[in-house]
């Protein structure tokens, strides 16, 4: 087993701005445009989490991570997964990972540049076993001690996770087992 992690891109905080749509954790977890890259080295089994990214007045923090249990077309998933699907929540925000219409073609709300289309819609992940830090109290733990974790997980310490390992950076088995541990436990903590 092997896993990938990377930080979202700039703004993105799902505890601060609740403007994260992809990945999305919960009932169905998957992973639909973001990441092409990973998307596609990904296996099943192999887990992915994602960092928060860099964002005014809060400490970024390691969100969450789910398990790959397919990867499936974006067609495949816009059938499956029709809450997933591109569309303006009611704060204003675009909610869903599933970049297509109902005939395949580039999501109006899917703002990317269109010669990159081909390749975000490419090995949609359905994930499992996701775990992620969602209630206040959770994220306050998380964004306390993910730096220090990921300082531990890769040997280096930094300032910011991206002084840690970059954008992206692949996890061995050890390292993953390592970051699920942290993110239950945080979890349990927070209900203590």
């Amino acid at each position: 087993m092997k896993g990938y992690i990377y930080i979202t891109s700039t703004g993105a905080d799902p505890a601060f701005k609740n403007n994260l749509n992809d990945p999305i954790f919960g009932d169905d977890p998957s992973l639909g445009a973001c990441m092409p890259n990973i998307r596609r080295f990904v296996e099943k089994g192999d887990y992915i989490f994602v960092v928060s990214g860099s964002t005014v007045g809060v400490q970024q923090y390691i969100i969450g991570g789910m398990q790959v249990a397919e990867k499936i077309p974006m067609i495949e998933a816009y059938k499956r997964f029709p809450k997933n699907r591109l569309r303006l929540g009611n704060d204003g925000l675009v909610k869903g990972n599933i970049i297509i219409d109902e005939f395949g073609k580039q999501h109006n709300l899917d703002t990317h540049a269109p010669e990159t289309f081909e390749n975000r819609v490419k090995n949609f992940i359905v994930g499992s076993n996701a775990v992620s830090l969602e209630s206040k109290r959770e994220v306050e733990i998380g964004r306390s001690q993910s730096l220090n974790k990921l300082g531990d997980v890769f040997g280096k310490r930094g300032n910011r996770p991206i002084d840690i390992f970059g954008r992206w950076s692949k996890l061995n088995d050890g390292q993953v087992k390592d970051v699920v541990g942290w993110l239950e436990g945080v979890k349990r903590a927070a209900a203590a």
